[in-house]
């Protein structure tokens, strides 16, 4: 296998500007499936933070009083006390443009204020195109004295309420607004990744470039007062970054980005940057067997026509997918514009691959959805990509997001062939999860057709006992298959600009948007 076949190279990431190298080798990536288990293993190395340490973090939202195991620390408070004991905090937190639309900008300045108060720094960042979000979600920890246990957290887990459930989905106790078909504790499905080697220098960089951008946080004078008056606006120099950590496995790790064509450009992008819509349309061009998606979202004809494409021009690729049965907010903003996008999805992926798509969504053993805020996929079982990015325009071109894709030196050896180990076992780990399947008998899925023929029985039989009326005992597996989202034309008519302009926007140069190149 040659990297440069599935990893991007310097030339095909579309940005001349930045410092990030094109990949590195020589780490060791595990997946984190669920919030719990996340907000565990944070929890225990921000504890073991000392002098002259480093804590670098950027989050879409920031709930300081979430707690990171049951009995606590709470993320504001754990990171308060590891800069009392002289470690270096920084945060880049975004700001939320409107958040009577329920987004974050309250719960963020409330994290960010907090660590002030202790002597570390958090930014609340607007550096964004108009109407855009900075949805990056990691943590960087690196340690003066001990640099081999320096780690990185990348993926799709936020530091706030709703996050802490674990495979029995039952729920964050401290739940954020949801819709009430949720329940009120809202079950929760979400993957990060804990990176060591020396790609924890990389995901610094991102920080870096990020956090030295000259542009100032906000444009708005009365924020800009309002921040300076409670120290919010103080971004002192970072300390110049150590040498990248050891090595320390198998992995070669490709750090994607998108940044939005901004109007004042970003000194690291001027342009902007794509590579996350890059490196999905070089993958798929390669796809043979088998495509895992796991997605928030799923919307636009634009980001799926190369999903597409790949079905119709290989008759035996198959795809899943699993979303959220139910958008994510009630009211306008999320509601009828977002089916739009999602209807508009699965016919096109349907009608490029039939039967050889399947989509679900989850539920757990009380019935409750599950909602999936994962952004995983998975291709030939040989590519693996974990996140902060949607499949949607926005992720593609117009919020800052960034992501993992993950190579193993390692081939796998269960037959059929040509399978990698990381790849591999993350899918089946998931898969494993949704069918009620015990880990030892995880192997009956590396066939990619006994998979997905093993996902559709699942749900056929979950779904016949609902049909049932729920008589006798509840089949094994939380796999629902995903109904087609239905809207009147009425309804379609008056959420179809929000969905084009607000909901899906697209970041693009004008020159690209005529095609559908990224």
């Amino acid at each position: 296998m040659r990297i440069q076949d599935w990893f991007l190279t310097e030339e095909e990431r579309g940005n001349r500007e930045t410092r990030l190298r094109p990949w590195s080798e020589g780490n060791e990536v595990r997946p984190l499936i669920h919030g719990a288990r996340y907000f565990a293993e944070l929890a225990a190395h921000l504890d073991r933070l000392g002098e002259d340490d480093l804590l670098l973090f950027a989050d879409w939202r920031g709930d300081p009083d979430e707690r990171l195991t049951p009995d606590g620390p709470s993320v504001g408070a754990a990171m308060a006390q590891a800069a009392r004991r002289g470690a270096l905090v920084r945060g880049l937190i975004w700001r939320s443009h409107l958040d009577l639309l329920r987004f974050s900008s309250a719960e963020n300045r409330h994290l960010g204020q907090e660590i002030e108060d202790t002597g570390g720094q958090a930014l609340l960042d607007t550096r964004t195109a108009v109407g855009g979000s900075h949805h990056q979600k990691f943590v960087i920890l690196r340690h003066d004295r001990e640099p081999g246990r320096d780690v990185a957290f990348v993926g799709g887990i936020d530091l706030c309420h709703s996050r802490r459930d674990d495979d029995s989905h039952e729920g964050d106790p401290q739940s954020a607004p949801m819709p009430g078909v949720y329940g009120p504790r809202p079950p929760w499905h979400d993957v990060q990744v804990a990176i060591r080697g020396p790609a924890v220098a990389d995901v610094e960089q991102v920080f870096c470039e990020r956090w030295e951008d000259p542009a100032p946080e906000t444009r708005d004078p009365l924020r800009r007062l309002r921040d300076h008056l409670g120290r919010l606006d103080d971004a002192p120099a970072l300390p110049e970054p150590g040498p990248p950590p050891a090595r320390a496995g198998h992995h070669y790790v490709q750090l994607l980005r998108t940044y939005p064509a901004r109007r004042h450009g970003y000194p690291f992008a001027p342009a902007g940057e794509r590579s996350i819509a890059h490196a999905y349309r070089k993958v798929l061009g390669r796809a043979r067997s088998l495509i895992y998606l796991e997605d928030q979202y799923l919307w636009s004809t634009d980001v799926i026509e190369p999903f597409a494409r790949a079905l119709e021009r290989e008759p035996g690729l198959r795809m899943i997918v699993i979303v959220p049965r139910h958008p994510d907010q009630d009211g306008w903003l999320a509601g009828p514009a977002s089916l739009i996008g999602r209807a508009d999805a699965l016919r096109r992926l349907l009608s490029a691959g039939g039967d050889r798509v399947a989509i679900y969504d989850l539920e757990n053993h009380r019935g409750t959805p599950v909602y999936v805020h994962a952004k995983v996929c998975v291709v030939d079982d040989v590519w693996a990509e974990v996140g902060s990015d949607n499949v949607n325009l926005r992720s593609w071109t117009y919020d800052s997001e960034l992501s993992c894709a993950v190579l193993d030196e390692r081939e796998d050896p269960r037959p059929p062939g040509g399978a990698l180990r990381f790849a591999r076992d993350l899918r089946l780990e998931l898969m494993g999860e949704h069918l009620d399947l015990p880990a030892g008998r995880h192997d009956e899925l590396c066939d990619p057709v006994a998979a997905f023929d093993a996902f559709a029985r699942s749900a056929e039989r979950l779904e016949s006992w609902h049909a049932g009326g729920c008589s006798g005992p509840r089949p094994p597996g939380r796999l629902r298959p995903h109904p087609a989202p239905r809207l009147s034309g009425v309804r379609k008519l008056l959420a179809l600009p929000l969905y084009r302009f607000a909901v899906d926007p697209d970041g693009r140069p004008p020159s690209l948007r005529r095609s559908r190149g990224f």
